[in-house]
């Protein structure tokens, strides 16, 4: 979201535009042969799991290992934003509402307080069973979003002082940056580990409701993308840089405001990262569920309709996780993501391999392969929809490779892995 206009930058405003709007498009059409997969394990038992041990069973070890795996490396990312962006957010108070003699305390700008403080907050949060006691938190966390909007469009139209020279604004112009900032788009839409979580808690799952849920989340995210890009682009032109926030003048209290919601926006994101990356964990370490799963499918629908919430996470009515596991697995992922977050100050290179390759294939690869498998030999499936699931997996593969192999190429030659 904060590069956006980056990657507007990078191709000019039109086509920055388009892009944005396919990216959205590709990403909703997955969710969507995603909440079709949903349909087919009967009841609340849906997961990428369940879905898998209807498609390729001797391989659901490893899709479940490539969900964890993009989890984790997100979750750890939002533990380095704050550590990076909260002793700027108490140098700006400080310097706007203290006294010009008064300092910030030297432990406020030590990045490694602060994620410890943050992460004691976090603790209970990443202990719920349920996504939808998190709904509180996540209209905090639409604030923050809305107060970014609100400043990319306030500082166009009444420029704040020390504003940085307007670089050059143009509708197209592809530059060599293009390559490397245009994942940032395919990457921004990636929700898909959160799906079947909430098809599984809807009081009304049926797929006209799926299909409001997925375009309405979709459509204000491309929405929300483009407004920052827009308005970020046109403030900052050419001299744009990777963290649109970041271009402000931190002498200024809105702007501080502003840093302080985007630590609150991935404050409050956490916990929707460690959710199911604990839920793919269980499946790899207790892979003798694994038979039991498809049991779901025998049940009757009603009856499964009578246990909304028999397992909300898509594990299964056999395999609920007993509080020792479930409390062993969330304490692993919270503490191991803490101990990288705090000895590591740039994750990027590892960030942006899982990115490539974690996110594209639960977003783009899993749900055409799923989809694919599941209706290839169905007669009342419309080929074209078939069709679009293959097309959507070889899309995935094809950017998989492509962003894989160009931030290796990026490594190899010193100049760091494309974002």
């Amino acid at each position: 979201m904060l590069t956006f206009p980056l990657a507007m930058a990078s191709s000019g405003m039109i086509p920055g535009m388009i892009t944005c709007v396919l990216s959205g498009s590709v990403a909703a059409f997955g969710l969507y042969l995603l909440s079709l997969c949903a349909a087919k394990t009967k009841g609340r038992h849906a997961s990428f799991h369940a879905v898998s041990q209807l498609t390729f069973p001797s391989a659901a070890v490893f899709f479940d290992a490539a969900i964890a795996a993009k989890c984790f490396g997100v979750s750890i990312s939002y533990l380095i934003i704050i550590k990076g962006l909260m002793p700027k957010v108490v140098a700006s108070l400080y310097h706007d509402l203290a006294p010009e003699t008064l300092g910030a305390p030297e432990w406020t700008q030590n990045g490694n307080i602060w994620i410890t403080l943050f992460t004691s907050v976090l603790v209970p949060l990443c202990f719920l069973r349920h996504l939808h006691s998190l709904r509180h938190t996540s209209y905090v966390a639409l604030f923050s979003v809305a107060y970014l909007v609100a400043i990319v469009i306030t500082c166009y139209f009444w420029p704040l002082e020390d504003m940085p020279e307007r670089g050059e604004v143009r509708l197209v112009h592809f530059t060599p940056n293009f390559v490397s900032s245009f994942p940032v788009q395919v990457f921004a839409f990636t929700c898909a580990q959160n799906l079947f979580p909430i098809y599984n808690e809807l009081k009304t799952n049926s797929q006209p409701r799926m299909n409001t849920v997925i375009g309405g989340s979709i459509g204000a995210a491309t929405l929300t993308y483009e407004v920052i890009a827009i308005f970020g682009y046109l403030t900052f032109g050419s001299k744009v840089g990777p963290n649109i926030i970041a271009m402000y003048p931190s002498t200024s209290l809105f702007i501080a405001i502003g840093q302080l919601a985007i630590v609150i926006l991935v404050l409050f994101s956490y916990p929707l990262q460690v959710h199911p990356c604990r839920n793919c964990l269980d499946k790899i370490f207790h892979s003798g569920h694994v038979a039991e799963a498809p049991k779901a499918d025998s049940e009757t629908e009603d009856e499964d309709e009578g246990e909304p919430n028999e397992d909300e996470h898509g594990h299964g009515p056999h395999a609920e996780m007993s509080k020792f596991k479930y409390t062993a697995l969330t304490s692993a992922i919270i503490i191991g993501g803490f101990t990288i977050a705090y000895l590591v100050d740039d994750l990027q290179i590892v960030l942006a391999f899982v990115g490539a390759t974690g996110s594209t294939t639960i977003s783009f690869i899993l749900p055409g392969l799923f989809y694919w498998k599941l209706t290839r030999n169905d007669p009342s499936v419309s080929r074209r929809m078939n069709y679009g699931a293959f097309a959507l997996m070889v899309y995935g593969i094809c950017v998989f490779v492509f962003c894989l192999g160009f931030n290796i190429y990026q490594v190899v030659h010193g100049k760091g892995p494309a974002h």
